[in-house]
């Protein structure tokens, strides 16, 4: 689905949120393999980073075609700054009424309501389409991420340990968490 463009103004910085467009796909891997360095709270480490700009041109397109899920990108006085999306669960009607959430920011974006106004924008959405629940997961070690989660409604509802292996043999937890709208 599209997402329409919205401007807001946060701590003095002009906001854009808006869906993401193929011609931004090179952006958008850029931004990839640097965050992924600049943080142990993603998916992977940035050499995993493997998406050829096809490859995120037909993420970035699927997204905007489809009826059930969304990817948004924001900028912060016309800087790019990240992106958060949802996917409707797919496969049987008895998952119908879930939606997954990720969200990610370059770190010098974080810290001022950005990614609160990104995941409200992005609830609301879910929410209109129907969904009943969001659910997403974040690494124990991060308490910034996990208490913007809590303070916005989502509930713990179980712990994978050690579900993360780092390149220096330290582990981190997934908690899993759901917002029942």
């Amino acid at each position: 689905m599209i997402f329409a463009e919205e401007q807001y103004t946060l701590d003095a910085k002009k906001i854009t949120l808006r869906s993401a467009r193929s011609d931004e796909a090179q952006m958008i891997l850029d931004y990839l393999k640097t965050v992924t360095g600049e943080t142990r709270f993603l998916m992977s480490e940035p050499d995993e980073i493997r998406f050829t700009l096809k490859d995120e041109e037909k993420f970035i397109n699927d997204h905007n075609q489809s009826e059930d899920k969304l990817f948004m990108i924001a900028f912060v006085d016309g800087e790019y700054a990240g992106s958060c999306s949802f996917e409707g669960e797919a496969g049987s009607r008895r998952a119908r009424h879930r939606v997954g959430i990720g969200i990610g920011l370059y770190q010098k974006y974080t810290g001022f309501g950005l990614g609160r106004l990104m995941l409200q924008r992005l609830l609301a959405e879910a929410k209109k389409l129907g969904f009943e629940q969001a659910e997403l997961n974040v690494k124990d070690n991060n308490e910034r991420a996990r208490h913007l989660y809590e303070s916005m409604g989502f509930k713990v509802y179980g712990t994978f340990p050690n579900a993360n292996k780092y390149d220096d043999g330290t582990y981190a937890d997934d908690i899993f968490m759901v917002l029942k709208f």
